[in-house]
């Protein structure tokens, strides 16, 4: 019953870097498992990166080594530093538990790599 709420993107050149934020109107420690999911126009929504409860980290093949997952208890709130990104990165970016299933989809927020 948590809502998550996405913020934080933007135009970015390639190689540059964004902080994207989730911020959840209740406590995440109520759910076991967040994550940040992104779809390109034409693809799948795939999950790049989630955290546990206990801060415990896992990536996609094509991100792992330029984005970190993190979490801020107290504030409710889950980030996704985003470096040397590339135009492929390119998408609507989500926030949501990991897995989904039933949960329902926010807006997301929109990140684009272009020069």
């Amino acid at each position: 019953q948590v809502q998550l709420v996405e913020s934080g993107g933007g135009l970015v050149q390639p190689g540059g870097s964004l902080r994207l934020s989730c911020a959840a109107s209740g406590s995440i420690l109520s759910i076991a498992a967040l994550g940040w999911y992104r779809q390109a126009p034409g693809k799948q929504r795939e999950l790049v990166a989630s955290i546990t409860r206990g801060g415990l980290g896992n990536y996609a093949v094509s991100v792992k080594g330029r984005f970190t997952i993190s979490r801020d208890n107290a504030k409710n709130t889950v980030y996704l530093r985003m470096n040397s990104l590339k135009p492929e990165d390119t998408a609507v970016y989500y926030c949501n538990k990991v897995p989904a299933l039933t949960a329902p989809w926010g807006q997301g927020t929109q990140v684009t790599v272009s020069s």
